[in-house]
């Protein structure tokens, strides 16, 4: 699949420290992270399609939460795309691996400097 990427946005990245005495009443927040896409343009005679990819995030640690959204535009060349669910497996994870790999350096570098340790590394 052939992408021309636009700038990655950061719209939102929180690190917040855990507050258990909210949790006890409120209940613990759980780890998930949602990639979704919106289409916003497809043109059938030239093959294009255009598709932000919204990365929705919370991320659970022992002492705090790191939550938020980054999103990037890609425009798919040579390929008309009808729904996002018509992407295969690879492409999804082609797609979101940009916003992915700025998660996790936003995340390595914050808890770098809150944590005054090496910073943490997510998995995917």
């Amino acid at each position: 699949m052939e992408l021309v990427r636009d700038k990655i946005f950061v719209s939102q990245y929180h690190y917040d420290a855990r507050n258990f005495e909210w949790e006890k009443e409120n209940g613990a927040p759980e780890t998930k992270i949602d990639v979704n896409f919106q289409l916003i343009s497809r043109d059938e005679a030239t093959q294009k399609t255009s598709m932000v990819v919204i990365v929705s995030f919370m991320v659970v640690f022992d002492t705090f939460v790191i939550s938020g959204v980054i999103s990037q535009t890609n425009h798919v060349q040579d390929r008309f795309i009808n729904e996002p669910n018509e992407l295969e497996q690879a492409e999804v994870q082609q797609l979101a691996e940009p916003s992915l790999g700025m998660l996790n350096r936003l995340t390595y570098e914050v808890t770098e400097i809150a944590l005054d340790m090496p910073g943490i590394n997510l998995e995917f």
